[in-house]
């Protein structure tokens, strides 16, 4: 099937009881920020400046996983600021895994293999054998050193973290890729994270870790090359992808005149340049294993309107529950019961807020295509069909043309 079944069941059964319940607005998806620190200054990201006062805040533990009983979405994506930096990542993952969430873990990829190296250090004791089968392969692939390998080899699990990130049916790395390597190392604005992305993603195959990616589209993006690198993500396994339009919510584009002197509207997309960049994105629908729903496919391509459903992807970060969404802030909230009882969601959406006119975004629109809030003739239909259909094969298995850089040069 297109979904893994444990995310496809999950997510169901809990929108299911929610609507037999009554409930009108609810969580799907928690974006939970435990800390905005990040090593990179990506283009198009205001988080840096927006909570520059509180860059270097972290949330305790405690207050994470109470963020998820609170608002009990049945998936929470662990983004940021980059996540792996936080120092109890480890700690915050095996806790919403015992809560039987899935989990996203929203990461740029440069500290990937570090932690999946702890993975393995801390399997050396239990499977030996499979860990040197593993080390051989990863050595073979040039995806660690000689002198991480040997590390590995005679480390004390006692000196690694007691819960590592570890492969699970619940858990996705979920990695942020907006082009192939001149395109990508553009907008991160830092040259080699595509490569370093790159050789992560694989590692993570090789060990059995489920991984997705994530890509958001700009003016400036071609849409041709977004096929080219989906065509080669498929070369190595990787399990599905979400994209979105680049939005030109206020935090980014302060962030953008002021740190770049750029003019924001060279780089953020209109309304109408969104259906112009995602005229095909029902063929991508499908060629690619896209996470997400039909409806939202048509609505980016233009076929049809769709309603803003934010409340559905709420955002808890250190200064509270973000109000009104991810992207634009009117406040932040004690709860994510406050959340939904002080906004004024009516107000909210394209036609009724002038911040709102361009965006399109995947967690706003998204989830009303999942929830059926602007129903079309044969909308279960076609989600059952693209939900339960088999995972699409891109026709082309080759890397694409596009030069990337080998594996080996990349730093571990």
């Amino acid at each position: 099937m297109r979904f893994p079944l444990a995310l496809t069941a999950k997510i169901a059964t809990h929108i299911i009881r929610k609507k037999l319940s009554g409930v009108r607005k609810f969580a799907t998806v928690l974006q939970l920020e435990p800390l905005h620190t990040c090593n990179l200054t990506c283009t198009g990201c205001g988080r840096i400046r927006e909570y520059s006062t509180s860059i270097k805040d972290v949330m305790p533990l405690e207050d994470c996983l109470a963020a998820a009983t609170e608002c009990n979405a049945p998936m929470v994506s662990i983004c940021g600021g980059e996540p792996l930096i936080y120092p109890q990542i480890e700690a915050l993952v095996s806790g919403l895994k015992a809560q039987k969430r899935i989990v996203y873990i929203c990461t740029n990829g440069t500290r990937m293999r570090a932690k999946m190296r702890d993975h393995l250090a801390a399997e050396r004791a239990r499977r030996p054998g499979w860990v040197e089968m593993r080390l051989a392969q990863l050595l073979e692939e040039k995806l660690i050193t000689q002198e991480q390998a040997d590390s590995l080899r005679h480390s004390s699990p006692v000196a690694r973290p007691v819960q590592p990130i570890s492969p699970s049916p619940l858990l996705f790395w979920n990695v942020h890729l907006d082009g192939l390597q001149a395109t990508h190392d553009l907008i991160v604005e830092k040259p080699g994270v595509f490569a370093e992305c790159i050789a992560a993603i694989r590692m993570a195959k090789i060990l059995g870790y489920q991984v997705a990616t994530n890509t958001t589209v700009y003016r400036e993006t071609d849409p041709a090359e977004i096929e080219e690198l989906f065509h080669f993500l498929a070369t190595l396994g990787v399990d599905g992808h979400t994209i979105s339009p680049g939005y030109d919510y206020d935090a980014a584009k302060r962030d953008m005149a002021a740190r770049l002197g750029r003019d924001p509207a060279e780089f953020f997309l209109t309304r109408e340049a969104t259906r112009e960049k995602f005229a095909r994105a029902i063929e991508w629908g499908k060629m690619f294993p896209i996470f997400g729903t039909p409806g939202y496919l048509e609505f980016l391509a233009g076929r049809r309107e769709l309603p803003c459903s934010a409340w559905a992807i709420p955002t808890r970060n250190v200064r509270g529950w973000k109000g009104p969404c991810y992207l634009m802030t009117d406040g932040h909230y004690p709860t994510y019961a406050a959340l939904l009882e002080r906004t004024d969601w009516s107000k909210l959406g394209h036609g009724s807020d002038s911040r709102c006119e361009n965006c399109m975004v995947h967690c706003g629109y998204e989830p009303s295509a999942a929830l059926g809030l602007s129903p079309e003739p044969g909308d279960l239909w076609k989600t059952l069909k693209f939900t339960f259909g088999p995972k699409p094969k891109p026709g082309r298995s080759l890397p694409p043309p596009r030069k990337h850089p080998e594996p080996a040069a990349v730093a571990g």
